[in-house]
């Protein structure tokens, strides 16, 4: 729009207000009209002033910097994070969770990441950084229905992600066990006091067994009750996993707790391979003498043949021989203050631990047996495994090794995702709570998986810390009201990670 000043045949000025529409001019405004110089002048400044009004348009005194400053802050609407959504959600719909046409499954794995805690400080989290005002009750009835219909369905699409990533096959697992306790003293069903590998004995807790490929990427997950032994979940996880895609029989690795003579016979029985870690102390005396007169030299292995297609590879490290001992002499030494306070006595002992390492003398005399220490110390540094696959030693080694990447799952889940303690008592609620923190897992695994392919020295936790600090500011403009939002990159680090992820 522009201001025309029109000349009749008596010589007065009309001002007008014109608009050109698909090349035809219109008058939308007549403002007045006069013959008078100074009052056509005012004339003119009316138009101009309604033509900026109608456009939106607003004169600031930008000599004034205060106070266009503060004209900018007043219309404000909102500030909130946005970065956790710029990237964690850039990866959760390039996995394909997005499949799940569900905003409040977004928003809890994505807060299960950045800001994670019980259910009610979530809803507070989003209401107040993201301006996402969701009832806690509306999250339990969410919390039901990822049970009741969506939680295979987050799994397949983990299992076909990491499918793709690793080439179209996997042919190798990984399978492990920890326990997650209550903050509760009930039990029921499923919640059970237990061995907890928490150290939370007198919690109510459950066994969460979980499947990883290789390099860690989470494949399938279940739970049991909390006094379950932790070696009969094995073999119904791996299973169910297999049946329900069709797979082959896969290689199955695992440690030492879940090595039990009724796992090695399923696991025959199924025809699968497996390596497990060898609780070599336990052999036969055949057996350990024959390991004990191998003389095996820092990063030596050998094999040793047993029955049923068995084979029992051992190695040696320097390191792992220096770790025993350090940890066996710090136990001693607990034991010792122990003896010398005289708390000590015969009915409080067991034989678990370094209290292995004690004699006892009559019905009080309670001693350190040195000998048990010296045999014990041969045993420094030696690690067995055992297996039925024609994998040669160090392949078998080297496989078995890949294991602390579930062990670092666990610790990942348990304390920067906090899984524990569960705070919910129904029984599908504490699973729709443990398939949330899969789908985290298996986002901040995806970000690691990046982070890696990009080059980048970035660990996930460090672009996570980043993310949390990139914010969005929402202002209003003063005339036309419209909403005008704009992403801070304040510093090198936030532009980075933008740069990094084309955020």
């Amino acid at each position: 729009m522009f201001v025309r000043k029109k000349k009749n045949r008596s010589g007065i000025i009309s001002i007008q207000v014109i608009s050109k529409v698909y090349g035809k001019y219109k008058v939308v405004k007549t403002i007045g009209s006069s013959d008078n110089t100074e009052e056509i002048e005012k004339l003119v400044a009316s138009a101009e002033q309604w033509i900026k009004e109608k456009q939106g348009v607003v004169d600031l005194d930008f000599n004034n910097e205060r106070d266009l400053t503060l004209q900018f802050l007043a219309n404000i609407e909102r500030i909130t994070v946005r970065g956790p959504e710029l990237l964690l959600g850039k990866l959760f719909d390039e996995i394909g969770f997005n499949q799940i046409e569900e905003p409040l499954f977004r928003q809890l794995v994505i807060a299960r990441l950045c800001f994670p805690a019980s259910k009610l400080r979530t809803t507070d989290y989003l209401s107040k950084y993201q301006f996402i005002d969701v009832d806690v009750h509306v999250v339990y009835r969410y919390l039901d229905k990822l049970y009741k219909t969506q939680k295979e369905e987050v799994q397949r699409i983990s299992y076909e992600h990491t499918l793709r990533i690793l080439g179209g096959a996997i042919s190798v697992v990984f399978y492990d066990v920890t326990t997650i306790y209550f903050e509760s003293d009930s039990e029921d069903e499923l919640r059970q006091t237990g061995f907890s590998k928490d150290g939370k004995h007198q919690h109510p807790q459950i066994v969460l067994g979980l499947l990883v490929s290789i390099d860690g990427y989470p494949l399938a997950y279940d739970i049991f009750e909390g006094k379950k032994f932790e070696g009969h979940t094995m073999l119904p996880v791996i299973e169910g996993f297999t049946a329900k895609y069709g797979l082959g029989k896969l290689v199955v690795i695992a440690d030492s707790g879940l090595l039990s003579k009724e796992n090695i016979e399923e696991l025959v029985k199924n025809d699968y391979a497996f390596i497990l870690g060898a609780r070599i102390k336990n052999e036969s005396k055949t057996i350990k003498d024959r390991i004990l007169s191998l003389n095996l030299k820092n990063g030596d292995s050998e094999i040793i043949t047993r029955g049923n297609h068995m084979r029992l590879v051992v190695s040696y490290s320097d390191s792992r021989a220096k770790k025993d001992r350090f940890n066996r002499e710090r136990g001693l030494k607990k034991l010792d203050k122990q003896v010398k306070s005289g708390k000590l006595t015969k009915s409080s002992l067991n034989n678990r631990g370094y209290n292995k390492f004690l004699k006892l003398t009559g019905d009080v005399k309670i001693s350190i047996n040195s000998e048990k220490i010296e045999v014990d110390s041969k045993w420094d540094g030696l690690k067995g495994y055992l297996t039925n696959t024609t994998l040669t030693k160090q392949e078998i080694i080297d496989n078995y090794g890949q294991l602390w990447k579930i062990e670092k799952a666990f610790r990942i889940s348990k304390n920067d995702l906090k899984i524990r303690p569960i705070y919910h008592r129904l029984h599908r609620r504490i699973e729709a709570h443990i398939c949330i923190a899969f789908v985290a897992y298996k986002v901040y695994k995806e970000l690691e998986r990046l982070l890696k392919v990009k080059g980048s020295d970035l660990s996930p936790e460090k672009a996570i810390a980043t993310a949390k600090t990139i914010y969005s500011v929402t202002a209003t403009t003063p005339t036309s009201k419209e909403a005008i939002s704009q992403t801070l990159l304040l510093n090198e680090e936030q532009r980075h990670l933008a740069n990094l992820f084309h955020l």
